[in-house]
């Protein structure tokens, strides 16, 4: 599938995407190829450090302490950008969701666990650049960012997946301190990672998402424990266990009781940018069956020139590409500081509902062959399941859109623009 002319993109930002493409190809594959399944793939972590990517993610903003990208070699990087013309910021500073969206695409097309650990380290890390103090900004960040630590977003509990106003990981006080009690489920980097942003309620008589604190929590803190659990596609997961687990009150990110609002912050960031993962993935599968369309014969022609073939390869390209300007539009918005929930939902459920489909289409398309262990689909088969259900499930994307709609049609303020 050939790139869109991308009007709305500026030259920086198509030669960030075509870069990272290359990059996620022509090396982070390889590196990810040598990882262990259910592991933290330290190098592949190393690697994204070295390459800057890191940087973008985490050290935009003016953030003090956070570090600058390294220097990329001669020609290898994109050109500089008239003044004036980069990217916008989002709404309090940090990175562009559309820079984030257009990285992850890029990264996915070409290397998913690449994608997988660049965006664990920004959802572990985010919450720390954003609401943390600045001795805590400057004892993780730039590690996390170099890639010699790893970090974790720790909000998924057994009885808490998409609704995290129903959290039960207690703080308790603890002299100026806190306890923390309680277990968290399906932590991605768990239990390897350096850092966790943990969520836990803090005010037991608060209702929903009331009475929630975020916490910066090492991961060889005392009373810490965890186990790793493995899923349909090899991914480094696991349980963490806390047993009055200590936090300073240097620990605390954020306010206390105003735990909701800092993962909700990083969530809005982020979602969309789920979306562009899964159009990378959409994109990767749809080449490979264009390419095997054109190469495979069947009862004396070529595959592409059987109509059922062509017409759902052509249904599933214009569907792709209508998910990715959706995703494109929310994350401008986002950054514009016009986003909104229901507009994050539509491109996150789109995005990953498509990508389903293309991936899928791809394997019938291939036969046989797609199912062995160790084909580009295969692989694409097994990751691209679990993003209709991180970050919000798409049922409750649906619940989100349907909410806003009829609060529009009612009279509320969601414009109909």
């Amino acid at each position: 599938m050939s790139d869109p002319l991308d009007l709305h993109l500026t030259e920086r930002q198509r030669a960030l995407y075509r870069r990272t493409l290359t990059l996620a190809t022509d090396t982070l594959a390889g590196i990810a190829a040598a990882g262990e399944p259910d592991r933290v793939n330290r190098p592949l972590v190393r690697a994204l450090g070295e390459h800057g990517l890191l940087a973008r993610l985490l050290a935009a903003g003016g953030q003090a302490d956070a570090g600058r990208p390294p220097e990329e070699p001669a020609g290898s990087g994109p050109p500089e950008e008239p003044a004036g013309s980069g990217p916008p910021e989002g709404p309090a500073g940090g990175v562009s969701a559309i820079d984030l969206c257009l990285i992850r695409e890029a990264l996915a097309r070409g290397c998913t666990e690449a994608e997988t650990a660049f965006a664990l380290q920004g959802l572990g890390a985010h919450p720390i650049l954003t609401a943390g103090a600045p001795e805590l900004r400057a004892r993780w960040i730039p590690p996390v960012v170099d890639g010699s630590a790893v970090a974790a977003f720790a909000l998924t509990e057994p009885g808490a997946g998409s609704d995290p106003a129903a959290l039960s990981l207690r703080a308790e006080r603890d002299g100026d301190g806190w306890r923390l009690a309680g277990e968290k489920l399906w932590i991605s980097n768990a239990p390897e990672a350096d850092i966790y942003t943990v969520f836990a309620r803090t005010d037991p008589d608060a209702r929903g998402a009331r009475g929630l604190t975020a916490f910066a929590i090492p991961g060889d803190a005392p009373g810490l424990r965890g186990e790793p659990r493995q899923l349909l596609s090899p991914h480094a997961i696991g349980s963490l266990t806390f047993d009055d687990v200590p936090a300073g009150p240097e620990q605390v990110l954020g306010a206390v009781g105003e735990g909701f609002g800092v993962a909700m912050r990083t969530l809005d960031l982020f979602r969309p940018s789920v979306g562009a993962f899964a159009i990378g993935m959409a994109r990767a599968a749809l080449g490979l069956a264009t390419g095997h369309a054109l190469r495979r014969r069947t009862f004396g022609r070529p595959l592409s020139e059987h109509q059922a073939v062509a017409h759902r390869l052509a249904q599933l390209h214009a569907e792709t590409e209508a998910a990715r300007l959706l995703v494109h539009r929310a994350a401008i918005a986002h950054d514009r500081g016009a986003g909104s929930a229901s507009l994050a939902a539509m491109a996150k459920l789109l995005a990953t509902e498509v990508a389903q489909a293309a991936v899928d289409a791809a394997v019938q398309f291939h036969g046989a062959a797609a199912l062995e262990r160790g084909h580009p689909l295969e692989h694409l088969y097994r990751e691209v399941r679990a993003p209709r259900i991180y970050e919000g499930a798409s049922e409750i994307q649906r619940e989100i859109i349907a909410r806003a709609m009829f609060r529009a049609a009612a009279g509320g303020s969601e414009s109909a623009a």
